[in-house]
């Protein structure tokens, strides 16, 4: 990550300790990611089940999820940008070593930012493999005959197992880091995740955009990316 990270929070005036709400999780971002959450879970025990269809629809569903992630990475709210936690090098050093910087308890600290990333990226690798794997037996990915054979052996070989289990470690770990902050640092994670804001005392935060304008881009975003997972859907043979 070579990405410089320019800090935008400031320190209030001295004396002005009131704790006040500051919009943070923009309401796209908070249902993608309690949608994601529960579509990755859903995916996991339809695929151990062997309920192949729904396992299928779960994951169209996180393909677009996905797909509108990545788009509103640059058009979403303040904080939900890839470019509020993508942080260079210096600034992941700087907060393992204790000198984080105000920013880094707004939005995703900088090894928060390493899951969300890890996460995202690993499911990408599993959604694409799905779409390419073939179990011989009655399930096969919708692109399987664009693909050599050898590409759709090594894509089922991957998604059935490293994928499978990367995708369970990595979310373990993401759920474990969460409770350590809440339970052991005493930082409010999920309640901001559903309600999207955070109460914040002695900072001056620039809060992320969440009106109804911005509602509708993502919804506009959204039914896209749906329409690409429901036209990709449509190949399978």
């Amino acid at each position: 990550m070579s990405v410089s990270f320019e800090p935008t929070t400031r320190r209030a005036a001295l004396g002005d300790d009131l704790a006040r709400p500051a919009r943070i999780w923009d309401l796209p971002t908070r249902v993608f990611h309690w949608s994601l959450a529960a579509a990755v879970i859903g995916q996991l025990v339809t695929g151990l089940s062997g309920l192949m269809e729904w396992h299928f629809r779960l994951g169209y569903t996180v393909l677009a999820l996905l797909l509108f992630r990545l788009l509103w990475g640059f058009v979403g709210g303040r904080w939900s940008r890839f470019a509020s936690f993508l942080y260079s090098p210096r600034w992941v050093l700087a907060y393992l070593r204790g000198r984080a910087h105000p920013d880094h308890l707004i939005g995703h600290n900088p090894l928060g930012a390493l899951s969300v990333f890890a996460l995202l990226g690993i499911l990408v690798l599993q959604v694409c493999t799905g779409l390419v794997s073939d179990d011989e037996i009655s399930a096969a990915g919708p692109l399987t005959r664009f693909v050599p054979g050898s590409v759709v052996s090594l894509a089922s070989r991957w998604h059935t197992q490293f994928g499978m289990w990367g995708v369970i470690s990595l979310a373990s770990l993401h759920v474990l880091a969460v409770l350590y902050y809440v339970l052991v640092k005493r930082q409010r994670l999920v309640g901001p995740m559903i309600s999207g804001d955070k109460l914040l005392t002695g900072l001056l935060v620039a809060e992320s955009r969440d009106t109804a304008s911005t509602r509708f881009t993502a919804l506009v975003l959204f039914a896209l990316c749906a329409g690409f997972a429901a036209w990709i859907a449509s190949l399978r043979a």
